[in-house]
């Protein structure tokens, strides 16, 4: 099992500081303390032998919380301070980005760090900021089902468009959303047709000098692993297995992850991939917290996760992920306290907590039904609690926990 720690990266600061200090998302000291929190992290991952460092892509959060717009552009520097750390984003949202300049960007990183950038796609759920992007109102998710249908549509042709760029010295596209060349019907009056003809990729221009087909540079320096968030849509677990995707589960429940990976086991063997095991190239999402006793874990799944849940990810509609039989079907799931987020995140098995013994016990239990290829840690401490707390978690997990699974 391979491990990515996952971040949000989040301007460090107390609850009291960030209403002082609103909109502390602007305010350049502090957010120069997340990024120094940040390169600390990676240089401590590195050293403890973790296969790979994730960060969400959002726009305009001036609260300062999952305050990073451009992933890549950050793995560039942090991946000149560190040795073997692989980087791999979660996720780049494609309807919001122009998808030649994203296979521009990771082609790059991937031949000036060869083999260290996989890369997850998403088709973006936040209103605020996947509509100002991609000047259309395609939401997946919280859009309403037309705004879904619609981002899931331009996430497919953006996406081949990124394969074709990658695999193909010369390309065009014909598309609903985008057109390659632009106009489709050509390009007229490009001056450097002889140094085309003679040296570019043959098909760019046709005979007579007009640009029919674009060749993206670099290419990859390998073929890159990607990855796909999927928790909800069956077509998007189907899409992952036939592709070679690695779909990325929020979902806890043994059961429900069981019927996940079993559709993925199926639906690659029906595309011709063979006889996958159960888990195999599956990620599942999960929040590890450690202490010496359950009740340090406890405090500190509370102060973290149940913080960040209870306070912000819940107002999105995220707590219907740990909605139990208990729960009033006719309300949305809320909860009472950071305590009372914590424990139901625990009851549904995507807070895994306690000692190392106890977190061991659980992800042991999790494994019985299929081992997954990867966890991606999705670590609530940066920014929220001190760097000590959250240096000790991200160590005593390397040290105490994942030997028993790699």
């Amino acid at each position: 099992m391979k491990v990515s720690l996952f971040t949000m990266p989040t301007v460090p600061a107390t609850t009291a500081e960030r209403r002082e200090l609103r909109p502390i998302g602007r305010n350049s000291v502090r957010y120069q303390a997340m990024i120094q929190e940040l390169r600390e992290l990676v240089v401590l991952l590195d050293d403890l032998g973790y296969d790979a460092f994730s960060t969400t892509e959002h726009h305009f959060h001036t609260e300062g919380a999952e305050a990073l717009p451009n992933t890549v552009l950050l793995y560039t520097h942090l991946a000149s301070i560190t040795k073997r750390l692989m980087f791999i984003p979660m996720s780049i949202v494609l309807p919001a980005n122009n998808p030649i300049r994203v296979a521009e960007d990771i082609a790059l990183f991937d031949n000036m760090f060869p083999g260290r950038i996989g890369v997850a796609f998403a088709r973006g759920y936040q209103k605020r900021w996947v509509p100002v992007l991609s000047q259309t109102g395609a939401i997946a998710l919280t859009g309403g089902a037309a705004a879904d249908a619609l981002g899931r549509e331009i996430f497919d042709e953006y996406l081949e468009i990124i394969h074709k760029a990658w695999n193909e010295d010369a390309f065009s596209h014909d598309g609903k959303f985008f057109k390659i060349p632009f106009p489709y019907e050509g390009i007229e009056g490009w001056a450097g047709t002889d140094w085309t003809n003679t040296y570019g990729s043959p098909g760019e221009l046709d005979e007579n000098g007009v640009i029919r087909k674009i060749g993206v540079v670099p290419r990859p320096s390998r073929e890159l692993q990607l990855f796909v968030p999927a928790n909800v849509s069956p077509k998007t677990v189907i899409d992952a297995a036939r592709s070679g995707t690695i779909p990325v589960f929020h979902e806890g429940r043994r059961a429900r992850v069981r019927d996940l990976m079993e559709l993925y086991q199926t639906s690659a063997r029906e595309a011709g991939r063979g006889e996958l095991r159960l888990g195999e190239g599956i990620g599942v999402l999960r929040t590890i917290c450690l202490g010496d006793s359950y009740d340090e874990a406890f405090d500190f799944a509370a102060r973290s996760a149940g913080y960040e849940y209870h306070n912000y990810f819940n107002e999105f509609g995220f707590a219907e992920i740990y909605r139990t039989a208990a729960d009033d079907p006719d309300k949305p799931v809320t909860f009472a306290s950071e305590e009372e987020c914590a424990a139901r995140m625990i009851e549904t098995g995507q807070v895994l907590c306690g000692t190392p013994n106890d977190v061991k016990e659980q992800f042991a239990a999790q494994q019985e039904d299929g081992k997954f290829d990867w966890l991606f840690w999705s670590h609530f401490g940066q920014g929220t609690v001190s760097q000590e707390q959250s240096h000790k978690q991200v160590t005593m997990f390397a040290r105490d926990v994942w030997p028993a699974f790699k």
